[in-house]
């Protein structure tokens, strides 16, 4: 299988099972809000799924989840652990037109070029019905670049953040930080996005 060539990529093409095998559980704080401004039932549509950790949960809370991921490896992992079908889905092939109530893109779009998150953002917009939820976060900063595992980052600030998603057709979205970790075990400020279309 050929490896896709944007490093982000992969390292998660590369390192599928150590990834998804690692003790992580859904981040209920972030995810049960987001569920809550949904209806019951309603169509999700979560990107980069990962493990699958985030899908399970919304699955086993009764909602209709289309999970999906960058890589063939990552999708597969996440089949096993939810027992279904698991698109392989990068960001620029999102060309659903209003299918959705909620997009789930929990620590993925950090990883998508700043020349390309406008295009990204329009994409998720237009997958949305009128009044979706749409939940992002980012690994905060002011540079881009890559971490010591080889990942590219977008590392933005909240204003830019902002900015980029009222010039993808968003309403101002409400932005929360927070200081925490991730993978790389490194002290992490995160900034976790919420927006209404």
């Amino acid at each position: 299988m050929t490896l896709p060539p944007d490093p982000s990529l992969r390292f998660y093409a590369d390192n599928a099972a150590t990834y998804a095998g690692r003790n992580r559980t859904s981040k209920a704080d972030r995810l049960e809000p987001f569920l809550a401004r949904l209806s019951p039932g309603a169509r999700v549509l979560e990107l980069d799924c990962g493990s699958g950790a985030d899908s399970a949960a919304m699955i086993a809370a009764g909602f209709d989840v289309d999970p999906t991921d960058g890589t063939p490896q990552m999708a597969a992992e996440a089949e096993r652990r939810l027992g279904r079908p698991v698109r392989v889905l990068r960001f620029a092939e999102l060309d659903a037109d209003e299918v959705y109530d909620g997009v789930w893109a929990n620590a993925c779009l950090l990883h998508v070029p700043r020349e390309g998150i406008a295009d990204v953002l329009a994409r998720i917009w237009r997958a949305l019905k009128p009044g979706g939820i749409f939940y992002a976060s980012f690994k905060a900063g002011s540079q881009e670049g890559l971490d010591r595992l080889q990942r590219y980052y977008n590392r933005p600030d909240r204003e830019w953040l902002g900015a980029t998603y009222a010039g993808a057709g968003w309403r101002p979205p409400v932005i929360d930080h927070e200081r925490g970790g991730g993978y790389d075990g490194e002290p992490t400020d995160w900034l976790h996005v919420t927006a209404v279309k």
